[in-house]
Protein backbone atom coordinates (compact mmCIF):
# COMPACT_ATOMS: atom_id res chain seq x y z
CA UNK A 1 0.00 0.00 0.00
CA UNK A 2 1.49 3.47 -1.15
CA UNK A 3 0.66 7.27 -0.21
CA UNK A 4 2.15 10.35 -1.22
CA UNK A 5 3.57 12.65 1.48
CA UNK A 6 4.18 16.39 1.21
CA UNK A 7 7.43 16.56 -0.25
CA UNK A 8 6.40 13.96 -3.34
CA UNK A 9 7.84 11.28 -2.68
CA UNK A 10 6.35 7.79 -2.30
CA UNK A 11 5.90 6.29 1.45
CA UNK A 12 5.28 2.67 2.18
CA UNK A 13 2.74 1.92 4.44
CA UNK A 14 3.78 -0.80 7.12
CA UNK A 15 1.71 -3.83 7.35
CA UNK A 16 1.94 -5.64 10.20
CA UNK A 17 2.86 -8.62 7.40
CA UNK A 18 5.71 -6.54 5.98
CA UNK A 19 9.36 -7.78 6.11
CA UNK A 20 12.15 -6.06 7.54
CA UNK A 21 13.16 -4.37 3.93
CA UNK A 22 9.91 -2.46 4.05
CA UNK A 23 10.33 -1.54 7.70
CA UNK A 24 13.61 0.25 7.25
CA UNK A 25 12.32 1.79 4.39
CA UNK A 26 9.35 3.20 6.03
CA UNK A 27 11.62 4.46 8.55
CA UNK A 28 13.64 6.10 6.70
CA UNK A 29 10.78 7.86 4.52
CA UNK A 30 9.61 9.17 8.06
CA UNK A 31 12.28 10.39 9.42
CA UNK A 32 12.92 12.63 5.76
CA UNK A 33 9.53 14.62 7.24
CA UNK A 34 11.36 16.01 10.18
CA UNK A 35 13.73 17.62 7.94
CA UNK A 36 11.54 18.56 5.14
CA UNK A 37 12.71 22.66 3.72
CA UNK A 38 9.69 23.69 3.46
CA UNK A 39 8.31 23.46 6.65
CA UNK A 40 11.69 23.96 8.51
CA UNK A 41 11.65 27.86 6.80
CA UNK A 42 8.33 27.92 7.68
CA UNK A 43 9.01 27.91 11.51
CA UNK A 44 11.01 31.02 10.88
CA UNK A 45 9.33 33.15 8.25
CA UNK A 46 7.02 34.41 10.79
CA UNK A 47 10.34 35.82 12.49
CA UNK A 48 11.70 37.53 9.02
CA UNK A 49 8.41 39.08 8.63
CA UNK A 50 8.30 40.79 11.84
CA UNK A 51 12.00 41.80 11.96
CA UNK A 52 11.59 43.13 8.87
CA UNK A 53 8.64 45.28 9.18
CA UNK A 54 9.78 46.60 12.52
CA UNK A 55 12.99 48.01 11.19
CA UNK A 56 11.46 49.44 8.20
CA UNK A 57 13.72 47.90 5.80
CA UNK A 58 13.29 48.71 2.26
CA UNK A 59 14.20 45.99 0.16
CA UNK A 60 14.00 41.99 0.89
CA UNK A 61 15.77 39.37 -1.34
CA UNK A 62 16.12 36.26 -1.18
CA UNK A 63 18.98 33.87 -2.19
CA UNK A 64 18.39 29.92 -2.02
CA UNK A 65 21.05 27.53 -3.32
CA UNK A 66 21.46 24.25 -2.41
CA UNK A 67 19.64 20.93 -3.10
CA UNK A 68 16.84 21.77 -1.20
CA UNK A 69 16.54 25.53 -2.66
CA UNK A 70 13.38 24.75 -4.28
CA UNK A 71 11.53 23.81 -0.96
CA UNK A 72 12.89 26.53 1.13
CA UNK A 73 12.27 29.79 -1.65
CA UNK A 74 8.72 28.43 -1.76
CA UNK A 75 8.33 28.41 1.72
CA UNK A 76 9.58 32.03 1.54
CA UNK A 77 7.17 33.12 -1.42
CA UNK A 78 4.11 31.02 0.10
CA UNK A 79 4.55 33.13 3.07
CA UNK A 80 6.24 36.31 2.48
CA UNK A 81 5.37 36.59 -1.25
CA UNK A 82 4.16 40.32 -0.17
CA UNK A 83 7.63 41.34 0.73
CA UNK A 84 9.91 39.93 -1.72
CA UNK A 85 11.47 42.48 -4.34
CA UNK A 86 13.83 39.75 -5.54
CA UNK A 87 15.70 36.53 -5.67
CA UNK A 88 17.72 34.10 -7.37
CA UNK A 89 17.70 29.78 -7.05
CA UNK A 90 20.24 28.02 -7.66
CA UNK A 91 19.95 23.83 -7.37
CA UNK A 92 20.66 20.72 -8.70
CA UNK A 93 18.72 19.87 -12.06
CA UNK A 94 16.01 17.97 -11.17
CA UNK A 95 15.41 18.94 -7.93
CA UNK A 96 12.45 21.57 -8.62
CA UNK A 97 9.94 19.68 -8.43
CA UNK A 98 6.43 20.79 -11.12
CA UNK A 99 4.40 22.59 -11.93
CA UNK A 100 5.57 25.16 -8.55
CA UNK A 101 7.05 28.46 -10.48
CA UNK A 102 8.65 30.88 -8.46
CA UNK A 103 6.66 33.99 -9.11
CA UNK A 104 9.60 36.89 -7.60
CA UNK A 105 12.83 33.93 -7.66
CA UNK A 106 14.76 33.49 -11.10
CA UNK A 107 15.17 29.31 -10.82
CA UNK A 108 18.96 28.59 -12.00
CA UNK A 109 19.38 24.62 -11.79
CA UNK A 110 23.00 23.58 -12.23
CA UNK A 111 25.79 20.86 -11.96
CA UNK A 112 26.35 18.47 -8.65
CA UNK A 113 28.98 17.61 -7.26
CA UNK A 114 30.90 18.81 -10.31
CA UNK A 115 29.81 22.66 -11.11
CA UNK A 116 29.18 23.94 -14.36
CA UNK A 117 28.35 27.21 -16.49
CA UNK A 118 25.00 26.78 -14.91
CA UNK A 119 25.83 27.26 -11.70
CA UNK A 120 28.59 30.18 -12.28
CA UNK A 121 25.57 32.18 -14.31
CA UNK A 122 23.28 31.94 -11.64
CA UNK A 123 26.47 32.36 -9.07
CA UNK A 124 26.91 35.86 -11.11
CA UNK A 125 23.28 36.60 -11.11
CA UNK A 126 23.71 36.87 -7.54
CA UNK A 127 26.56 38.99 -7.24
CA UNK A 128 25.06 41.56 -9.00
CA UNK A 129 21.89 41.42 -6.85
CA UNK A 130 23.72 41.58 -4.06
CA UNK A 131 26.23 44.40 -4.97
CA UNK A 132 23.04 46.84 -4.96
CA UNK A 133 22.47 45.81 -1.37
CA UNK A 134 22.71 48.32 1.38
CA UNK A 135 21.76 49.27 4.99
CA UNK A 136 18.33 49.44 3.91
CA UNK A 137 17.80 45.91 2.45
CA UNK A 138 17.23 42.53 4.42
CA UNK A 139 18.34 39.45 2.69
CA UNK A 140 16.86 36.16 3.36
CA UNK A 141 19.92 33.13 2.54
CA UNK A 142 18.59 29.78 1.77
CA UNK A 143 21.39 27.28 2.20
CA UNK A 144 21.32 23.73 1.60
CA UNK A 145 23.62 21.11 1.04
CA UNK A 146 25.82 20.90 -2.05
CA UNK A 147 25.61 24.39 -2.20
CA UNK A 148 29.50 24.20 -2.11
CA UNK A 149 29.40 22.84 -5.89
CA UNK A 150 26.50 24.80 -7.17
CA UNK A 151 27.65 28.26 -5.76
CA UNK A 152 30.38 28.90 -8.09
CA UNK A 153 32.50 31.81 -8.91
CA UNK A 154 35.76 31.05 -9.14
CA UNK A 155 38.33 33.21 -8.14
CA UNK A 156 40.37 35.64 -10.61
CA UNK A 157 42.60 33.97 -12.79
CA UNK A 158 40.93 30.42 -12.10
CA UNK A 159 38.75 29.09 -14.99
CA UNK A 160 35.70 27.19 -14.55
CA UNK A 161 37.19 24.46 -16.30
CA UNK A 162 39.86 24.37 -13.18
CA UNK A 163 37.61 24.58 -10.54
CA UNK A 164 35.86 21.43 -11.83
CA UNK A 165 39.22 19.60 -12.22
CA UNK A 166 40.49 20.50 -8.89
CA UNK A 167 37.32 19.30 -7.81
CA UNK A 168 37.29 15.81 -9.70
CA UNK A 169 40.50 15.06 -8.36
CA UNK A 170 39.58 15.90 -4.58
CA UNK A 171 36.39 13.58 -4.30
CA UNK A 172 38.32 10.93 -6.25
CA UNK A 173 41.28 10.95 -3.67
CA UNK A 174 38.90 10.64 -1.00
CA UNK A 175 38.82 13.97 0.66
CA UNK A 176 36.24 14.83 3.05
CA UNK A 177 33.58 17.56 2.90
CA UNK A 178 35.84 19.79 5.36
CA UNK A 179 39.40 19.30 3.40
CA UNK A 180 37.35 19.23 -0.17
CA UNK A 181 35.25 23.31 1.42
CA UNK A 182 39.04 24.16 2.77
CA UNK A 183 39.99 24.43 -1.04
CA UNK A 184 36.80 25.38 -2.63
CA UNK A 185 36.77 28.35 0.01
CA UNK A 186 39.83 30.01 -1.12
CA UNK A 187 39.53 30.08 -4.65
CA UNK A 188 36.05 31.50 -4.54
CA UNK A 189 34.44 34.57 -5.05
CA UNK A 190 31.79 33.90 -2.78
CA UNK A 191 32.69 30.88 -0.55
CA UNK A 192 34.07 31.14 3.17
CA UNK A 193 32.10 34.12 4.54
CA UNK A 194 32.92 36.30 0.93
CA UNK A 195 28.83 36.21 0.08
CA UNK A 196 28.51 38.47 3.44
CA UNK A 197 31.01 40.39 2.11
CA UNK A 198 29.18 41.47 -0.83
CA UNK A 199 26.02 41.80 0.80
CA UNK A 200 27.93 44.29 3.66
CA UNK A 201 26.23 46.24 4.86
CA UNK A 202 22.80 44.62 4.37
CA UNK A 203 21.42 42.77 6.86
CA UNK A 204 21.64 38.55 6.59
CA UNK A 205 19.38 35.76 8.09
CA UNK A 206 21.19 32.73 7.09
CA UNK A 207 18.16 29.68 7.00
CA UNK A 208 20.31 26.66 7.12
CA UNK A 209 20.19 23.05 6.35
CA UNK A 210 22.82 21.00 7.66
CA UNK A 211 24.82 18.22 5.55
CA UNK A 212 27.85 18.65 7.40
CA UNK A 213 29.49 16.47 10.19
CA UNK A 214 29.03 18.89 13.40
CA UNK A 215 26.49 21.22 11.50
CA UNK A 216 29.27 23.71 11.56
CA UNK A 217 28.92 27.19 9.64
CA UNK A 218 31.78 27.77 8.31
CA UNK A 219 32.03 24.20 6.37
CA UNK A 220 27.71 23.83 5.32
CA UNK A 221 27.97 25.08 1.29
CA UNK A 222 31.39 26.05 2.03
CA UNK A 223 30.15 28.37 4.79
CA UNK A 224 29.21 31.59 2.78
CA UNK A 225 27.83 33.82 5.41
CA UNK A 226 30.45 32.64 8.25
CA UNK A 227 33.55 33.31 9.65
CA UNK A 228 36.42 31.15 7.87
CA UNK A 229 38.77 29.64 10.54
CA UNK A 230 40.67 28.26 7.73
CA UNK A 231 43.78 29.65 5.83
CA UNK A 232 45.48 29.18 2.04
CA UNK A 233 48.18 27.16 4.25
CA UNK A 234 45.64 25.12 4.99
CA UNK A 235 44.33 24.40 1.16
CA UNK A 236 47.60 23.77 0.02
CA UNK A 237 48.60 21.17 3.20
CA UNK A 238 45.21 19.53 1.91
CA UNK A 239 46.36 19.39 -1.79
CA UNK A 240 49.65 18.22 -0.41
CA UNK A 241 48.01 15.18 1.81
CA UNK A 242 46.46 13.97 -1.25
CA UNK A 243 49.66 14.25 -3.19
CA UNK A 244 47.59 16.79 -6.11
CA UNK A 245 50.06 19.85 -6.34
CA UNK A 246 51.21 18.32 -9.81
CA UNK A 247 48.10 17.06 -10.78
CA UNK A 248 45.96 20.04 -9.83
CA UNK A 249 46.09 23.22 -12.50
CA UNK A 250 48.96 25.31 -11.96
CA UNK A 251 46.48 28.01 -11.35
CA UNK A 252 45.09 26.92 -8.78
CA UNK A 253 48.26 26.03 -7.10
CA UNK A 254 50.21 29.88 -7.86
CA UNK A 255 47.23 31.60 -6.42
CA UNK A 256 46.88 29.16 -3.03
CA UNK A 257 51.03 30.15 -2.47
CA UNK A 258 49.92 33.76 -3.30
CA UNK A 259 47.93 33.39 -0.40
CA UNK A 260 50.21 31.84 1.90
CA UNK A 261 52.31 34.89 0.71
CA UNK A 262 50.17 37.37 1.67
CA UNK A 263 50.13 38.83 -1.78
CA UNK A 264 45.90 37.97 -2.30
CA UNK A 265 43.55 38.99 0.99
CA UNK A 266 42.67 35.78 3.16
CA UNK A 267 38.98 35.20 3.62
CA UNK A 268 36.98 37.04 6.57
CA UNK A 269 37.78 35.67 9.92
CA UNK A 270 35.57 35.99 12.87
CA UNK A 271 35.28 39.69 14.22
CA UNK A 272 35.46 41.29 10.53
CA UNK A 273 33.04 43.82 10.48
CA UNK A 274 31.35 42.05 7.36
CA UNK A 275 29.39 39.96 9.68
CA UNK A 276 27.83 42.61 12.50
CA UNK A 277 23.80 42.18 10.74
CA UNK A 278 24.43 38.54 9.87
CA UNK A 279 22.46 36.09 11.55
CA UNK A 280 22.94 32.20 10.58
CA UNK A 281 19.92 29.71 12.12
CA UNK A 282 20.66 25.44 11.72
CA UNK A 283 16.46 24.49 10.83
CA UNK A 284 17.26 20.78 10.11
CA UNK A 285 20.36 18.17 10.66
CA UNK A 286 21.14 14.92 10.45
CA UNK A 287 20.65 14.49 14.48
CA UNK A 288 17.14 15.58 13.50
CA UNK A 289 16.39 13.35 10.98
CA UNK A 290 18.23 10.36 13.10
CA UNK A 291 15.88 11.05 16.39
CA UNK A 292 13.26 11.10 14.09
CA UNK A 293 13.33 7.57 12.76
CA UNK A 294 14.52 6.52 16.23
CA UNK A 295 10.77 7.50 17.04
CA UNK A 296 9.17 5.98 14.50
CA UNK A 297 11.18 2.71 15.18
CA UNK A 298 10.07 3.15 18.73
CA UNK A 299 6.25 3.62 17.65
CA UNK A 300 6.33 0.23 15.89
CA UNK A 301 7.51 -0.93 19.08
CA UNK A 302 10.76 -1.72 17.85
CA UNK A 303 13.94 -1.11 20.83
CA UNK A 304 15.74 1.58 18.72
CA UNK A 305 19.12 3.36 19.05
CA UNK A 306 20.82 6.15 17.95
CA UNK A 307 25.17 4.64 17.70
CA UNK A 308 26.17 7.93 15.99
CA UNK A 309 25.52 11.05 14.16
CA UNK A 310 29.15 11.53 13.25
CA UNK A 311 29.73 8.39 10.96
CA UNK A 312 32.91 9.33 8.82
CA UNK A 313 35.42 7.54 7.39
CA UNK A 314 36.25 5.32 4.18
CA UNK A 315 32.64 3.77 3.55
CA UNK A 316 33.71 -0.18 2.95
CA UNK A 317 35.56 -0.11 6.22
CA UNK A 318 32.52 1.87 7.91
CA UNK A 319 30.43 -1.40 6.28
CA UNK A 320 32.82 -3.61 8.42
CA UNK A 321 32.11 -1.58 11.18
CA UNK A 322 28.56 -1.28 11.28
CA UNK A 323 28.59 -4.87 10.42
CA UNK A 324 30.26 -5.80 14.15
CA UNK A 325 27.74 -3.72 15.65
CA UNK A 326 24.98 -5.71 14.20
CA UNK A 327 26.49 -9.23 14.95
CA UNK A 328 27.42 -8.17 18.50
CA UNK A 329 24.03 -6.82 19.22
CA UNK A 330 22.41 -9.98 17.36
CA UNK A 331 24.55 -12.11 19.68
CA UNK A 332 23.49 -10.17 22.94
CA UNK A 333 19.65 -9.96 21.70
CA UNK A 334 19.60 -13.21 21.19
CA UNK A 335 20.84 -14.46 25.04
CA UNK A 336 19.06 -11.84 26.58
CA UNK A 337 15.64 -13.08 24.98
CA UNK A 338 15.05 -9.58 23.91
CA UNK A 339 12.89 -8.43 20.35
CA UNK A 340 13.61 -6.92 17.24
CA UNK A 341 16.44 -3.92 17.31
CA UNK A 342 16.64 -1.08 15.59
CA UNK A 343 20.44 0.65 15.35
CA UNK A 344 20.62 3.58 13.86
CA UNK A 345 23.36 5.76 12.21
CA UNK A 346 24.28 8.91 10.15
CA UNK A 347 27.08 10.99 8.71
CA UNK A 348 29.25 11.09 5.77
CA UNK A 349 31.88 8.33 4.72
CA UNK A 350 34.20 8.97 1.45
CA UNK A 351 35.30 6.34 -1.05
CA UNK A 352 39.01 6.06 -2.48
CA UNK A 353 38.04 5.81 -6.14
CA UNK A 354 40.53 2.79 -6.98
CA UNK A 355 38.26 1.06 -10.00
CA UNK A 356 36.55 1.87 -13.08
CA UNK A 357 33.13 1.07 -12.06
CA UNK A 358 30.00 3.19 -11.17
CA UNK A 359 28.67 3.99 -7.27
CA UNK A 360 28.39 5.81 -4.57
CA UNK A 361 29.51 6.14 -0.66
CA UNK A 362 26.12 4.29 0.72
CA UNK A 363 26.36 1.51 -2.33
CA UNK A 364 29.53 0.57 -1.37
CA UNK A 365 29.04 0.61 2.89
CA UNK A 366 26.03 -1.54 1.87
CA UNK A 367 28.10 -3.92 -0.05
CA UNK A 368 31.28 -4.50 2.18
CA UNK A 369 28.41 -4.71 5.17
CA UNK A 370 26.68 -7.82 3.34
CA UNK A 371 29.73 -9.36 2.50
CA UNK A 372 30.39 -9.34 6.57
CA UNK A 373 26.97 -11.17 7.12
CA UNK A 374 26.83 -13.21 4.47
CA UNK A 375 24.48 -16.02 5.14
CA UNK A 376 23.38 -14.60 8.49
CA UNK A 377 18.98 -14.22 8.86
CA UNK A 378 17.86 -11.25 10.75
CA UNK A 379 20.06 -8.79 10.01
CA UNK A 380 18.75 -5.83 7.47
CA UNK A 381 20.60 -2.50 6.42
CA UNK A 382 19.51 0.25 4.33
CA UNK A 383 22.08 3.04 3.23
CA UNK A 384 20.89 6.30 2.01
CA UNK A 385 21.57 9.69 1.18
CA UNK A 386 19.08 11.56 2.38
CA UNK A 387 18.61 13.79 -1.26
CA UNK A 388 17.56 10.73 -2.90
CA UNK A 389 20.98 10.29 -4.40
CA UNK A 390 23.99 8.33 -4.05
CA UNK A 391 27.76 9.42 -6.43
CA UNK A 392 26.64 10.14 -9.84
CA UNK A 393 24.03 7.71 -10.09
CA UNK A 394 19.94 7.77 -10.13
CA UNK A 395 19.95 5.51 -6.48
CA UNK A 396 19.74 6.74 -2.82
CA UNK A 397 21.72 3.65 -1.82
CA UNK A 398 20.80 0.06 -1.25
CA UNK A 399 19.32 -2.21 0.92
CA UNK A 400 21.06 -5.79 2.30
CA UNK A 401 20.44 -8.83 4.44
CA UNK A 402 22.33 -12.19 4.70
CA UNK A 403 20.69 -13.58 2.14
CA UNK A 404 22.66 -11.08 -0.54
CA UNK A 405 25.66 -12.23 -0.88
CA UNK A 406 24.32 -15.74 -1.36
CA UNK A 407 21.93 -14.07 -4.38
CA UNK A 408 24.60 -12.52 -6.09
CA UNK A 409 26.95 -15.74 -6.27
CA UNK A 410 23.91 -17.60 -7.86
CA UNK A 411 23.56 -14.72 -10.39
CA UNK A 412 27.04 -15.59 -11.10
CA UNK A 413 28.64 -12.43 -9.98
CA UNK A 414 31.73 -11.63 -7.36
CA UNK A 415 30.80 -9.36 -4.44
CA UNK A 416 34.45 -8.50 -3.41
CA UNK A 417 35.49 -7.67 -7.10
CA UNK A 418 32.61 -5.70 -7.84
CA UNK A 419 33.95 -3.76 -4.45
CA UNK A 420 37.23 -3.71 -5.39
CA UNK A 421 36.25 -2.26 -9.07
CA UNK A 422 34.17 0.52 -6.80
CA UNK A 423 31.11 -0.40 -8.83
CA UNK A 424 28.42 -1.53 -6.40
CA UNK A 425 25.84 0.84 -7.99
CA UNK A 426 25.84 -2.32 -11.13
CA UNK A 427 26.46 -4.72 -8.44
CA UNK A 428 23.19 -4.27 -6.94
CA UNK A 429 21.42 -3.25 -10.04
CA UNK A 430 21.68 -7.07 -10.97
CA UNK A 431 20.13 -8.55 -7.97
CA UNK A 432 17.75 -6.00 -7.37
CA UNK A 433 19.38 -4.25 -4.28
CA UNK A 434 18.99 -0.56 -5.33
CA UNK A 435 17.02 1.90 -2.84
CA UNK A 436 15.74 4.15 -5.45
CA UNK A 437 13.58 7.23 -4.44
CA UNK A 438 14.26 9.98 -6.58
CA UNK A 439 14.81 13.41 -5.47
CA UNK A 440 13.51 14.09 -1.85
CA UNK A 441 14.02 17.45 -1.58
CA UNK A 442 15.94 18.10 1.46
CA UNK A 443 19.46 16.71 2.43
CA UNK A 444 20.89 16.33 5.39
CA UNK A 445 23.75 13.81 4.46
CA UNK A 446 23.34 9.82 5.17
CA UNK A 447 21.51 7.85 6.93
CA UNK A 448 22.02 3.70 8.21
CA UNK A 449 19.18 2.39 9.60
CA UNK A 450 19.85 -1.58 10.77
CA UNK A 451 16.75 -3.66 11.71
CA UNK A 452 18.45 -7.26 13.93
CA UNK A 453 15.96 -9.57 14.94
Amino acid sequence: MVKKNRMGFSIIKIMSHFDQKGIVAEIFYSSLEAVDPYESVKRYTGIIHSAYQNANYKRLLVISFGKAACSMARAMEDLCMGLIDAGILLTKYGHCAAPYTHKKIRVYEAGHPIPDENGESGTYEIIGLLKNADEHTFITCLISGGGSALLVSPSEGITLDEKKRITRLLLKAGADIHETNTVRKHISRVKGGRLAELAYPAKTVSLILSDVIGDRFDVIASGPTSPDDTRYRDALNVLEKYNLIKAAPASIVDFLRKGVNGLIPETPKKGDKVFEHVENIIIGSNRIALTAAREKAEDMELCAEIISSEITGEAKEVGKWLAKQALERKASGIRKGKGSLCIISGGETTVTVKGAGEGGRNMELALSFAMEIKGIDGITLLSAGTDGTDGPTDAAGAIVDGQTFGKAKAAGLDPEEYLKNNDSYNFFKKINGLFITGPTGTNVMDMQIMMIE
